[in-house]
């Protein structure tokens, strides 16, 4: 992937992109620059890497909206926690893995969140 890397920064010389792995975000004002861009990032990945974009995880939106991005919603001045990964850690929390938890917590806007786990660790 740091042939994907290099084009993005290099070819499209792009300000604002982010990768993990095969995830990645690019974030931009222009809004119509956006379909040129796939065009050109498809045809790169699938004609050097031999991969492809999923057609359904390809989201052009708003900043304001947030992306959805490594179990977190990105928004311009904060990160929060996805509200599928708040449920499922809401039923599994226990001391064993409270640690662990309070490391994904730490990333974002959480304080109303670790209130409702100390009430939750409370009862148990």
């Amino acid at each position: 992937m740091n042939e994907f890397d290099q084009f993005i920064k290099h070819h499209l010389q792009l300000k604002f992109y982010i990768r993990y792995t095969d995830d990645f975000v690019i974030v931009d004002n222009d809004q119509t620059k956006f379909n040129m861009l796939i065009f050109e990032i498809n045809n790169f990945i699938q004609s050097k890497i031999k991969l492809g974009l999923h057609p359904k995880k390809v989201n052009i939106c708003p900043q304001n909206r947030g992306v959805d991005f490594l179990g977190y919603v990105v928004l311009p001045h904060y990160r929060a926690l996805r509200t599928k990964t708040k449920k499922r850690m809401l039923k599994k929390i226990n001391q064993k893995n409270l640690s662990s938890y309070l490391g994904l917590l730490k990333h974002c806007k959480s304080k109303k969140l670790i209130s409702q786990i100390a009430i939750i660790l409370d009862k148990i």
